[in-house]
């Protein structure tokens, strides 16, 4: 694929290895630099190194699903599975008649170990997700965002929406947003710490050698655009079916037209609901891997040291979806 002055390669770069943010994107401000490397010497870690964040984060991932997957998540869910459902089943056991410690008894004891099971997968899953090295690359993000550097994603398991739903246990620091800057030194910014009147290490800046990033396509807009359409022609199509199926037995039992009328408009045109449906699903799909492409290209452009723009939801949902199932095919 040609982009600009380079060549970047995607046939082997996956969606996973795009980073929320790059060493490229955050030399776009003399600013930014010294202070993200304040946050690496503080957390032991050098953030501008690319490749080594990248590892990084992989690891971190892997941990964090490993706690959510472990022997003690099945423990605690067989364990809260069978609590609830004993007291049910219990009384009806033909052995257990009579019994009500063994009809009722083990409810109260499995619940407990499901709780404590539970509760020490989720304080192992905090544990990980506090790594210093995560909380780090998340003062990096907010850091980020304060400048106006912009920030290609935020993976939902780096802020713990992955394990706790749409709420986020570790959000990313906001900092007071700083002006815009050329490129050049200023006496503006954040210090590692947080927001702060003080200036941060002058830098000189440097001539971009990065290639140019991908133009967005209008494939991918259009992706964009349709991507949460749709969804209502199956049980639209079933329904109209059903319809004309109840017609036809009214139409039967009763000795009434009226029924194969219904039957005669409900059946084609839930055909062509159908049809329709499958056209839009195939022409979604065709979207999709484009969409996909795109965001390849991203992740090369950004691997060759671009520094890439923020996604859209859809193509953030999307490169979700993407590298969980990179992962799975991996394991």
């Amino acid at each position: 694929m040609q982009s600009g002055r380079r060549s970047v390669r995607v046939e082997l770069v996956v969606v996973s290895e795009l980073l929320p943010v790059n060493a490229g994107a955050l030399s776009a401000d003399a600013r930014v630099l010294p202070s993200v490397r304040a946050i690496g010497a503080r957390h032991g870690f050098d953030y501008t190194d690319d490749a080594a964040t990248a590892a990084m984060l992989a690891e971190r991932r892997r941990a964090l699903r490993a706690c959510e997957r472990g022997p003690l998540v099945w423990l605690g869910a067989l364990a809260l599975s069978a609590g609830v459902v004993w007291p049910i089943l219990g009384p009806v056991v033909p052995a257990f008649s009579g019994k009500p410690v063994l009809a009722f008894g083990p409810a109260g004891p499995l619940l407990v170990v499901a709780v404590a099971a539970l509760a020490l997968v989720r304080r192992r899953w905090k544990r990980e997700l506090l790594d210093a090295r995560l909380a780090g690359y998340r003062e990096v993000l907010g850091l980020a965002r304060a400048h106006g550097v912009p920030v290609t994603h935020v993976p939902g398991w780096l802020v713990g929406r992955s394990f706790s739903g749409g709420r986020e246990t570790m959000p990313i620091p906001v900092y007071a947003e700083v002006e815009p800057s050329p490129g050049g030194p200023s006496s503006g910014g954040l210090s590692p710490e947080g927001p702060s009147s003080g200036g941060s290490l002058p830098s000189e800046a440097e001539p971009s050698t990065a290639p140019d990033v991908p133009t967005k396509p209008a494939s991918v807009m259009s992706y964009e655009a349709m991507a949460d359409e749709g969804g209502w022609h199956d049980e639209t199509g079933c329904l109209l079916l059903f319809a004309g199926i109840v017609g036809v037995a009214w139409a039967v039992s009763s000795d009434n037209p009226l029924g194969y009328l219904a039957a005669f408009v409900a059946v084609p045109v839930a055909i062509s609901i159908w049809v329709a449906g499958s056209r839009q699903g195939r022409e979604r799909q065709r979207l999709r891997e484009t969409a996909v492409a795109y965001v390849r290209a991203l992740s090369a452009a950004q691997a060759a040291g671009a520094g890439v723009p923020e996604l859209s939801p859809v193509l953030q949902k999307l490169l979700e979806e993407e590298t969980e199932k990179e992962k799975n095919q991996a394991a």
